[in-house]
This record gives structure tokens, C-alpha cells and sequence, in this order.
């Protein structure tokens, strides 16, 4: 399968400048560049995706430039209800250092050139920015921008010059890595395709040559149709630590997640978040279908998916906790003080001494203290496989499940 084939095979392909899509199979200039701002200090499974199409344009023979947006990072990608509040300048720079490992990690090529906007926007003079790339675009080509009519618009909530200018920097990004590099194609998410023509036309404006965007469609819930990852309010991320900000999601959160997915999206995501090819896909797909009751599909793709965000040993350790955990035949009384201990890597973890409504909150198996007694009344939490109903204080090494599928460690320091 071709570099053409295959991303529209797994449904990488949206608005795109390119007519033809087998021009990439044997276009001259084989670099590319993908952005993110640093607007946390993790990446969500929506970034995973656009990155996913990255690393297939990689190993169809493809040179990665993955730009980390430390200059636009400080203005915010203009959102279509309201304005982004400024984030402190140490955050950016600590939650550049976090996505920048992330990427690094997810786009495994010897090949990747990492580059940071901010390192050529630091040093540009302000009338030098205006004679150059604001005159070379006309207020009524930025006013037709859809981000822009939604926030000037009735009953939109009006767009500050700074978030005006957003795509004026992000065009001058492409400009200057066309002049460096020779990169003459961005990759983005459909909803940065307005944005990422500016480049295009500055590069034609100032260069008098072709450049070109390709574009992944957003990826969307099939239950709630909001944006993947989303549904329950909370973003799905990369990161299987807190770096500061509680943006994380546990490996095996991460891992459930995917178990959890409904079989009429199961395929699609497959093609998606896992680095399966069409044969394995579609037989995975057929073994799934004939006993849907096994989970198949679901398996595969979690498996999958976490093998490429958290590596293989990872998945592997994570699949064997899961087999202990949901085991029909699970007697945690019978696991060894050791082996609890093993799955804190992987889940919440309260020390020794905690009075468990404490410990409920504190590793996110209750919301509240209030909820925390109600689920304790109500025969909803087990201590090693035993339902407790009193606000004990935990004073064993065990293991905490809350419902079905919530579980954390409680350990000594």
C-alpha cells in the first residue's frame, strides 16, 4: 500500500491545496511540518491522532520538521467562543518540554527535526512583521476567516488583535521553514486548515512557489458527538504522570478507554490510533464480528493504541494487570503484599494510615467526600474483595475497587 492509499485507508484525509492525492507518492520535496502550541503540558488523544498521520507520511520515506509553538503559544489559537487567557511565560516553556517528548516519542524517527517558533519570532522587528507579511494580506482575506466571523459576528463575543494576528504568525512559520528547510507541505487537523494557507500564500506572495497543506478530519465521538476523547467532560492525555497541572491520564485509564469503545467505532479507530495494517485489520475485524461477546476489536485497539503512546513493555504489563483485575476467578485476598504492590505503577496509589473517604477522593474514585460515604453506604467499595461499609482507616496493604472497573493501591511510602 502507497502512501496514498494507505491514509485514505485509514481515513487521514480532509481539506487539502492537493488536487491529486497520488502527487504525494512521488512529490520531489519529501519534508513536512506539523505544529502544536503549547497550551498544556500534555497532549490529548485528538493531538494523537494528527500525529498518527504523521508518522505515516514517515514511513512512507517522509522527513519530519514538528514545530513546538513557543511564539504562538503566548497568543493562543483563537478559539470560536471568546478569547484564551495569557499563560504565564514559565508555563509555556515547561509545557513545551513536556509535548516536546511526547511527539518525540510518538514521530520514532532518526529523521525528525524538531524546531520552536519562537526561536526565529524572538528576534523580528515589529514594522519588519508588517512590511513583510501584513502587507501582503488584505483585511477582507482575514475577515472571511470562519474563527473571525464567529467571534465578530451577532452575538459573538469580539476578537482581540492578538488572536486577530494568530494566522498571520503561523503563516510566517511555514515561510520560514520553506527558506530553511525547503518544506514546501503542512499536515494539520482540519479545523487549522484556514490558518495553515497563510502560509501558502505568503510562500507565493514573497517566494513565487507552490506550497501545500494536507488535512485529517477531527475525530468524533460516534456516541456524543463531540470531539474524541471528550465525552465525559474530561480530556483523554498522553501523559501517564502529573507534570504540575493534573493533565494525565493513568496507562490504565488509558488502556480502558479503548476497552470501552462501542463496536461501531471500533474499526475506524483502529486504522486510526494503532500502527495495525489493512490484512491484520480486517481480520481482527472478521474474528470480532463472528464473537463480538469476546471483544476482539476492542483488545486490539487498546493494546495498540497504548503500544504507541506508552511502548510495547508497558502495554504488556498493563494487559496483565487487566487480566487480574476483571478475571472471573479474581481473589484479591490471595495476592501477596508484592504483587499489590506492582500494580502502583499503573494505578492511584494512597498511603498506608489513609482513612479510605479520604483515600476515595484522593484517587479520583469519588468526586467529593459526600460521594465518597454514599459510595461507601451504599456497598459500592471492596477492600481485597471484600465490601466495606464503614469510614475505616486503611491500614493494609490492598487494593481499593470502586463499581466495576475502579481501582487503586493502598501501599506504604
Amino acid at each position: 500500500m502507497n502512501l496514498s492509499e494507505e491514509l485514505i485507508y485509514r481515513g487521514f484525509n480532509a481539506k487539502t491545496t492537493i488536487k491529486d492525492p497520488t502527487e504525494l507518492d512521488t512529490r520531489a520535496s519529501k519534508k513536512f511540518y506539523f505544529g502544536a502550541d503549547p497550551s498544556a503540558d500534555s497532549l490529548t488523544i485528538g493531538n494523537l491522532a494528527a500525529l498518527m498521520m504523521c508518522a505515516c507520511f514517515v514511513r512512507h520515506g517522509y522527513e519530519p520538521y514538528m514545530l513546538v509553538g513557543g511564539a504562538t503559544g503566548q497568543i493562543g489559537d483563537p478559539k470560536d467562543n471568546g478569547e484564551r487567557d495569557l499563560k504565564p511565560l514559565e508555563e509555556i516553556e515547561h509545557n513545551k518540554a513536556c509535548i516536546k517528548a511526547q511527539i518525540e516519542r510518538i514521530i520514532n524517527s532518526e529523521n525528525v527535526t524538531m524546531v520552536d517558533n519562537y526561536d526565529w519570532f524572538k528576534d523580528i522587528n515589529y514594522l519588519t512583521f508588517l512590511r513583510e507579511v501584513g502587507k501582503n494580506f488584505s483585511m477582507t482575506q482575514l475577515l472571511d476567516r470562519q474563527f473571525v466571523q464567529n467571534r465578530i459576528g451577532e452575538g459573538g463575543s469580539g476578537i482581540s488583535y492578538a488572536e486577530f494576528s494568530y494566522t498571520l504568525i503561523q503563516g510566517y512559520d511555514f515561510l520560514h521553514l520553506y527558506r530553511k528547510y525547503g518544506v514546501s507541505l503542512q499536515l494539520c487537523g482540519a479545523d487549522q486548515y484556514g490558518n495553515c494557507t497563510s502560509g501558502i500564500h505568503l510562500i507565493k506572495r514573497l517566494e513565487d512557489a507552490d506550497a501545500d497543506v494536507w488535512s485529517t478530519p477531527l475525530v468524533i465521538d460516534p456516541v456524543t458527538g463531540r470531539k474524541f476523547g471528550k465525552s465525559e467532560g474530561n480530556a483523554v492525555w498522553l501523559a501517564s504522570k502529573d507534570n504540575g497541572s493534573g493533565n494525565y491520564t493513568s496507562i490504565f485509564d488509558f488502556y480502558q478507554f479503548w476497552m470501552n469503545q462501542p463496536d461501531e467505532a471500533v474499526e475506524n479507530l483502529l486504522k486510526i490510533y494503532t500502527l495495525l495494517e489493512k490484512p491484520e485489520i480486517d481480520d481482527i475485524m472478521a474474528r470480532h464480528q463472528a464473537q463480538p461477546e469476546l471483544r476482539i476489536a476492542q483488545k486490539a485497539l487498546a493494546k495498540g493504541a497504548t503500544e504507541v503512546v506508552h511502548g510495547k513493555s508497558a502495554a504488556e504489563a498493563i494487559i496483565s494487570l487487566n487480566d487480574v483485575l476483571f478475571s472471573r476467578d479474581a481473589n484479591f485476598a490471595e495476592l501477596t503484599a508484592d504483587e499489590i504492590v506492582e500494580f502502583a505503577d499503573f494505578l492511584p496509589v494512597v498511603k498506608l494510615g489513609t482513612n479510605l473517604v479520604d483515600a476515595l477522593v484522593m484517587t479520583g474514585l469519588a468526586d467529593s467526600k459526600k460521594k465518597a460515604r454514599e459510595f461507601i453506604a451504599g456497598g459500592a467499595i471492596s477492600i481485597n474483595g471484600t465490601k466495606v461499609q464503614d469510614e475505616i482507616d486503611l491500614n493494609q496493604i490492598a487494593i481499593i475497587k470502586k463499581g466495576k472497573n475502579k481501582f487503586a493501591v493502598v501501599k506504604g511510602n
